[in-house]
C-alpha cells in the first residue's frame, strides 16, 4: 500500500512525543492535536460570533438612532431637572416636552389638584386649564408663580411650601403640556 506524496504516513498512538519534520530556527515542533476542550471552545466561539453578528447587524432590537436619542433625553433631563437650571419660559416649554416631566407632574398633579382642576384639567371649583384662557397669565412662568404662590382670594394655597420648587416645576410642565409651545 503506497500512500501519495503530501500525505503523511499514519502515526503511531504510543508515539506521543513524535516531532514533525520541519525545523525553524532550530526548533522542531511536537506532532500532537489539539485537545478537545480547546477545539470545543475555539469552535464555539466562532458559532457564537456568526450569531452575535446575525443578531446584532441583520435583526436589531433597536438602531443607532433611537439608541441615540433616548441617551439625548437622558442627558436633556438631567439638564433641566439639575438645581442651577433658570426656570424661565423657554426652559419650561422644554420641560413641557419632555415626557419624564410630564409623567411627574401628572402624578404629582392627580394627588395634589384634581381635586379642584378636575382630572381631565378641565375645571371644577377650580378654573379650566387646558382652555385659552388664562385668569393669572398664560406663560409658563406665571403659571408657576401661581402654582408656587397660589391665588388666595380664590381659594386657591401657595404649594411651594408643600410640593417643593422641582415638583412645582413638574405640575407646571403637566400644565403646560396640554398647550402648543409659541
Amino acid at each position: 500500500m503506497t500512500t501519495p506524496n503530501n500525505a503523511q504516513p499514519p502515526r503511531d498512538p504510543k508515539d506521543e512525543y513524535a516531532l514533525r519534520h520541519h525545523t525553524y530556527d532550530g526548533i522542531q515542533e511536537y506532532d500532537k492535536r489539539l485537545p478537545n476542550w480547546w477545539l470545543l471552545t475555539f469552535y464555539g466561539t466562532i458559532v457564537f460570533a456568526v450569531i452575535y453578528w446575525l443578531v446584532d447587524q441583520h435583526f436589531p432590537s433597536s438602531t443607532d438612532e433611537s439608541r441615540i436619542e433616548a441617551k439625548m433625553a437622558v442627558i436633556e433631563t438631567t439638564k433641566l431637572s439639575s438645581p442651577t437650571a433658570v426656570l424661565d419660559d423657554a426652559t419650561l416649554w422644554k420641560m413641557s416636552r419632555n415626557p419624564a416631566f410630564v409623567d411627574a407632574g401628572k402624578e404629582t398633579f392627580a394627588t395634589y389638584c384634581t381635586s379642584c382642576h378636575n382630572a381631565a384639567l378641565t375645571g371644577g371649583i377650580g378654573p379650566n386649564l387646558v382652555d385659552a384662557i388664562w385668569i393669572h397669565g398664560g406663560k409658563p412662568t406665571e403659571v408657576m408663580a401661581v402654582v408656587t404662590k397660589g391665588v388666595l382670594e380664590k381659594g386657591m394655597p401657595g404649594w411651594a411650601p408643600v410640593l417643593g420648587a422641582q415638583k412645582v416645576s413638574e405640575v407646571t410642565a403637566f400644565i403646560m403640556s396640554h398647550h402648543a409651545a409659541p
